[in-house]
């Protein structure tokens, strides 16, 4: 005689991302509309050869300085190169700078200040000095310092740009591991016989990531305007590289005969700026509700 099959248990769907996306676009406008900007940005930083067909370091000496047209939608510049392919091409390189200063800042910044919060002690109160000296200069002022003591390179840019935010990583991890370090895990994690350099790895730092990202997201249009003053300055990429600051620095002695010149890198720094502090805000919000 055949057992009668015992019916499958009732499993509920899951919604898929696509409804989890629109409900979080609901519920936060400021931040879907930021992450669409920055999907974009990337995929331009990615694969600029796919928005602009023509080179950003072809000179033209016979159609230089024109206006926007169909032809140059952006305008030239003061030697023929078509501003549009510049200002595509250019993303990739100022949104690496910004990305890859902020994530050294975190990385040093925020070790140094879990260190620095769970050893307490005298190791404390140096960094904690060190960084207050630190901080006690304005962040555009203190950019101009380093980059114009190391020199105008991509790399001692992006060391300058380091340097200005690694303090703010500092105390955001000190805090938070300030904050984990009398919680009940870390006792019990003592208790065991798990070792100090043990418990921060393996426990404490995986428990701040989170605020350690959300800053990062915070201060990247922070950062992206300091990188493009520094490069506006002369102290950031320099020419024929396609960064916007450069760009913007190359057209301040035309502003009023080419206003192009500096409009379209301006309004490509604002919207990414716009976008990634609306990113910011909603993740932030985010996670004070939880």
């Amino acid at each position: 005689m055949n057992a009668q099959a015992s019916p499958l248990p009732h499993v509920a769907a899951s919604p898929g991302w696509g409804r989890s996306a629109l409900r979080l676009a609901r519920r936060e406008p400021g931040l879907a509309f930021g992450a669409l900007v920055m999907i974009v940005l990337l995929l331009v930083a990615l694969l600029p050869a796919l928005f602009a067909s023509q080179s950003p370091y072809a000179i033209d000496m016979g159609r230089a300085m024109q206006a926007p047209s169909a032809a140059h939608l952006f305008g030239t510049d003061d030697t023929g190169r078509d501003v549009y392919a510049r200002v595509i091409h250019g993303t990739r390189i100022t949104l690496s700078i910004c990305a890859g200063s902020l994530l050294l800042a975190a990385i040093v910044g925020g070790l140094a200040g879990a260190v620095s919060g769970f050893a307490g002690g005298w190791l404390d109160q140096v960094l904690g000095r060190l960084v207050d000296v630190i901080l006690s200069f304005p962040p555009i002022i203190l950019g101009m310092i380093v980059a114009g003591v190391l020199g105008a390179a991509t790399r001692n840019l992006i060391l300058a740009l380091s340097v200005v935010y690694l303090p703010v990583f500092f105390r955001i991890a000190r805090s938070g591991v300030l904050g984990e370090n009398g919680k009940t895990y870390v006792e019990a994690a003592r208790s065991v016989g798990l070792t100090e350099t043990a418990i921060l790895w393996r426990h404490v730092l995986r428990n701040i990531l989170p605020l350690l990202f959300v800053q990062y997201v915070i201060l990247f249009p922070l950062v992206l305007q300091i990188q493009a003053a520094l490069g506006f300055l002369g102290l950031g990429v320099q020419p024929p590289a396609p960064d916007w600051g450069a760009i913007l620095q190359q057209g301040k002695d035309s502003i009023m005969l080419a206003p192009w010149l500096s409009l379209y890198p301006g309004l490509a720094i604002l919207l990414a700026a716009f976008s990634l502090l609306l990113v910011g805000r909603g993740l932030q919000r985010m996670m004070d509700r939880r």
